[in-house]
């Protein structure tokens, strides 16, 4: 085993030091990264559980009618999911008293709307986002336009929905589950847990339905399917067709071949 360089000690002009890690040879990095991976698979393997501990969550329905405005006019909390099962709506902060008001929405909230991925993979797994404020449609257009999210579902609160569901001081992301004509709240996360939302997989780990995959803890008779097979490019989902027989083809080779190295 080569010797271990000591720490190094980086400066900067006009900052304070940086005492960073000993370098080392190629096999030592390797060594310790292994032995962190470890320690990452089990909070991996934790998260999971958490997730299908949350399925399993109680619901509780949603009985007042609730009402938005939306870029065409007035709509309800079950228009809100745009037909689709599952429904996410995060309350982001664009209206007066806010700062930044009125170029811009909260500092955080804007950050977050970065974050969000392309919100197609999420529908394909009947899922909606949706942001929601209490500034007009005419100020949430103007924003959406200049900071480039077009794509995000925003509607205007017009009563007591954001403090009915905790998001009147705070952000936060309210899960819901429509059957029929009935809506139910399945969870809700605000805080740092508001920091890691904006994939696809967190997104649906805060949903009833999960990822919907064939490897996940699902209870008896939730929609499932095998993993990777439902993925597309953004422009190419089509509801309820097949898997496209060629990616099924790729990605077992690439899957087969994963969990060869993995042993």
């Amino acid at each position: 085993m080569s010797k271990m360089s000591p720490p190094e000690t980086i400066s900067k002009e006009g900052t304070h030091a940086m005492h960073t890690p000993p370098v080392v040879q190629a096999r030592e990095w390797e060594a310790a990264r292994e032995q962190l991976l470890v320690k990452e698979k089990a909070l991996t393997h934790a998260r999971d559980a958490l997730a299908a501990e949350r399925r399993r969550m109680p619901w509780v329905e949603v009985e007042k009618d609730y009402v938005f405005e939306g870029p065409n006019g007035p709509v309800s909390l079950l228009d809100l999911f745009q037909g689709r099962r599952q429904l996410i709506v995060y309350r982001a902060f664009f209206e007066p008293g806010v700062h930044g008001w009125p170029e811009h929405a909260c500092i955080g909230c804007s950050l977050g709307a970065d974050q969000v991925s392309h919100l197609s993979h999420l529908n394909a797994r009947d899922t909606t986002l949706v942001y929601a404020s209490r500034a007009s449609q005419a100020d949430i257009a103007r924003l959406k336009a200049r900071m480039g999210w077009e794509r995000i579902p925003w509607y205007t609160i017009t009563d007591s929905f954001d403090v009915d569901h905790g998001v009147d001081q705070w952000h936060g992301h309210n899960a819901f589950f429509r059957d029929g004509d009935r809506v139910f709240r399945t969870y809700f996360i605000n805080n740092r847990g508001d920091e890691a939302m904006g994939t696809v997989w967190s997104y649906l780990d805060l949903t009833a339905l999960g990822r919907q995959e064939a490897w996940e803890d699902l209870p008896e008779g939730y929609p499932k399917s095998r993993p990777y097979k439902w993925w597309n490019w953004h422009d190419s989902y089509v509801p309820d067709t097949a898997p496209d027989p060629k990616w099924v083809q790729v990605s077992d080779v690439g899957e087969a071949a994963f969990r060869k190295r993995e042993g």
